[in-house]
C-alpha cells in the first residue's frame, strides 16, 4: 500500500531543505527524499557557501543574484544566526586587467563598499555552514535517506516513486543528476567543486575572495590552531555523479574518482589561497567534492516542467523555428523543478525556493529568466 503526501521532494541538498522550509508555512504533508545517508551530502556539502556580491555592470543575472543576495541574507540572520558569519568579504582583482574591469563595475555597485587592502571590502559577504544550515530548513519535515528513487510515473493525481510513495505535487531537487527528468531540452552541466578545510596558525577575521575563497577563522582550542575553509575548484568532467562529499579517509578505499586530481586541486587551493593571505603551518583536514549543477545559460531553472510530447502534439509546427508563446506550452500536470543554482547555491536557495513556493501556493509569477519555458523553446527550435 503506498503512502500518500502532498508534497514530495527528491534531492535534499540546498535547493530541496529550503524548498521543504518553505511549504511547511503551508502543509504538513511533505516528505523529503535523499539517496545519500544524510542532507547536504551532495555538492551542497562541498559548497563553502560563502554569500558575496556580484560585480559587473547591469544585467538580468546580476539583478536575479542581487535580489537572491539581499532576501538570503536576510533569512539566515533573521533565522539562524549560528550558522552564519557576517563578517564581510575583501573581493581582490587577480591581475591589473581584472582591476581595471573592477574599477568599471564602481557606478554599479549594488552594495556599499569600501577600498581595503589590495581590493573592495563589502560589509554583506558571509558565510554559512551548509550542515547545519540545512539542518534547521528540515528539522520539523519528514525525511527519507538512503533512499534511491528510480522510478517515477504519472497515475491519475498523484505522482508515484517507486510504486510505494505517491505525491499530489512532486519537486525534484537533485542538482546535477537529472536522470528522473525524462525531457531532452532539460539540459544541465554538472561542474565539479572541490573545498578543503585547514588548520592553521594564522587568524583570519574576514573572508576573502581572489582566484578561490578563503574563508575567515575559527579558533580550534583542542589544536591550537585556525580553521578555514578554501574553496572551490571547478572541473567540467565526466565523473559517476553519486561521487560526493568523500573526506580524506574515503579516498583510501574509493577507485571510481580521480585521487589524483583531488591532490592536485589540493594544492592548487592551497597555492591561491597562499596568494591571498600568508598562510602557516597548514594542514589539510578535510576535503569535500561534490557536482555543482548548472545550466548552459547560466540562470537557474524555476517552476513548471514543460511537457514537450503534448507540446508537440498540439503545435507540431514549433519544429520549424516559428515563435514560441508561453500559452502554447503544455506542463506536466504538479511536477515541478528548482535546479542550475551552480555555485551560488546557498545565495539563490532560499530567494528560489520561497519564490517556487509562493508560485504553488498563491499561483504569484516566476521570472521568465528562470522558468523551464526558455529552455524548451531554444530546444525546440533547433530540432529540424
Amino acid at each position: 500500500m503506498s503512502k500518500n503526501y502532498d508534497y514530495i521532494i527528491v534531492g535534499a541538498g540546498i535547493a530541496g531543505c529550503s524548498v521543504a522550509y518553505f511549504l511547511s508555512q503551508y502543509s504538513k504533508s511533505i516528505l523529503l527524499i535523499d539517496r545519500n545517508c544524510d542532507i547536504a551530502q551532495g555538492a551542497s556539502g562541498a559548497a563553502g557557501a560563502f554569500l558575496s556580491p556580484l560585480l559587473g555592470k547591469p544585467n538580468d543575472f546580476k539583478e536575479l543574484v542581487t535580489k537572491a543576495l539581499k532576501f538570503s541574507t536576510n533569512f539566515y540572520l533573521e533565522n539562524i544566526k549560528d550558522a552564519i558569519t557576517n563578517c564581510g568579504v575583501l573581493r581582490i582583482p587577480k591581475n591589473e586587467e581584472d582591476r581595471e574591469k573592477f574599477e568599471s563595475y564602481k557606478p554599479y555597485m549594488d552594495f556599499p563598499y569600501q577600498n581595503r587592502e589590495d581590493g573592495y571590502f563589502f560589509e554583506i559577504g558571509s558565510q554559512v555552514s551548509p550542515y547545519e544550515t540545512c539542518k534547521f530548513l528540515t528539522k520539523n519535515i519528514e525525511t527519507l535517506l538512503n533512499y534511491e528513487v528510480n522510478k517515477v510515473e504519472k497515475e491519475e493525481e498523484f505522482w508515484s516513486l517507486n510504486d510505494e510513495f505517491k505525491a499530489k505535487n512532486l519537486i525534484l531537487t537533485t542538482g546535477a543528476d537529472i536522470s528522473l527528468i525524462r525531457e531532452k531540452y532539460f539540459n544541465i552541466r554538472a561542474v565539479w567543486g572541490q573545498k578543503i578545510d585547514i588548520l592553521t596558525s594564522t587568524k583570519t577575521t574576514i573572508n576573502y575572495h581572489k582566484e578561490c575563497s578563503l574563508s575567515h577563522s575559527k579558533y580550534i582550542e583542542k589544536e591550537n590552531k585556525y580553521l578555514s575553509s578554501i574553496g572551490a575548484t571547478h572541473h567540467r568532467i565526466d565523473e559517476n555523479l553519486k561521487i560526493c562529499n568523500h573526506c580524506l579517509d574515503s579516498f583510501k578505499n574509493e577507485t571510481s574518482y580521480n585521487k589524483k586530481r583531488v591532490e592536485e586541486d589540493c594544492n592548487k587551493l592551497l597555492t591561491l589561497a597562499s596568494d591571498i593571505k600568508i598562510l602557516e603551518n597548514i594542514e589539510i583536514c578535510d576535503i569535500k567534492i561534490g557536482p555543482r549543477a548548472s545550466s548552459v545559460d547560466y540562470f537557474p531553472m524555476v517552476g513548471k516542467l514543460i511537457d514537450s510530447q503534448t507540446t508537440l502534439i498540439k503545435y507540431p509546427h514549433l519544429k520549424n523555428g516559428s515563435h514560441v508563446k508561453s500559452s502554447m506550452l503544455s506542463a506536466h500536470d504538479n511536477l515541478y523543478v528548482l535546479n542550475g543554482v551552480g555555485g551560488r547555491g546557498f545565495v539563490l536557495s532560499p530567494y528560489l525556493a520561497h519564490t517556487l513556493v509562493e508560485h504553488i501556493i498563491n499561483q504569484t509569477e516566476i521570472n521568465k529568466h528562470i522558468k523551464t519555458d526558455r529552455m524548451f523553446s531554444r530546444w525546440v527550435k533547433k530540432l529540424n
